[in-house]
């Protein structure tokens, strides 16, 4: 589990094929290594991976089938830089929000601007991924932790502070760029709740007018 509260910023080291997936090779850059052990959870961009090769400044992890299909991990190459967070301990600040680690699919930057001393990214999500995303609400981008500002069709927008270009990737995106989302967690379980079979004790205390009732966007 993790916060989307990023890190440190890292740099893709090396990629090598193995039988159908991938191990990755990443210099840490600021992130400490010191407290890393074989077979903990990285976050790479917002993709959970574990630890198999460990250095003084650098770490290795396997992509499996599932997580190329899924994030941007396969487009990378040798240079590129890349989020990381640490997994999340139970004494930590949830300076974020609640994130699994787990990329729901693939967004793509149709515009940015600027607001003030921030950018604003106007991002078009996969048509699966957009009934999960509310006005306010939180989504994870590249695995960093911000909030939606508004809805407009397909796209939701963002404003992103100097210090988050400062210490992330998202000073690299543009218009055209591809970025992995995440999805709230929230969102999904409330989903999976309301499709309760009819008959359950759940079904009847949490519905779609119930929960419209209390404000959630259905």
């Amino acid at each position: 589990m993790f916060t989307g509260i990023i890190q440190g910023l890292g740099q893709i080291r090396g990629m090598q094929p193995q039988s159908g997936d991938l191990r990755m090779t990443v210099a840490a850059g600021k992130l400490d290594l010191s407290d890393v052990q074989l077979g903990d959870s990285i976050a790479v961009s917002g993709a959970c991976l574990t630890v198999v090769e460990l250095q003084r400044d650098t770490f290795a992890v396997d992509v499996s089938r599932e997580t190329l299909d899924k994030t941007l991990l396969g487009r990378l190459t040798t240079g590129s830089l890349v989020n990381l967070e640490k997994a999340l301990r139970l004494t930590d600040r949830l300076g974020g929000h609640l994130v699994a680690g787990h990329v729901d699919g693939v967004g793509h930057i149709r515009e940015v601007s600027v607001s003030g001393r921030s950018q604003v990214f106007a991002i078009a999500a996969p048509p699966d991924l957009l009934r999960y995303i509310a006005a306010k609400g939180s989504i994870c981008v590249d695995g960093i932790s911000l909030t939606v500002n508004a809805l407009r069709g397909d796209t939701f927008m963002l404003n992103v502070i100097p210090h988050t270009l400062a210490q992330t990737t998202a000073a690299q995106w543009r218009s055209g760029h591809a970025v992995n989302l995440e999805v709230d967690l929230i969102a999904r379980y409330l989903e999976r709740w309301v499709a309760t079979d009819p008959g359950s004790e759940l079904k009847l205390k949490v519905t779609r007018d119930s929960l419209a009732a209390k404000g959630f966007p259905v």
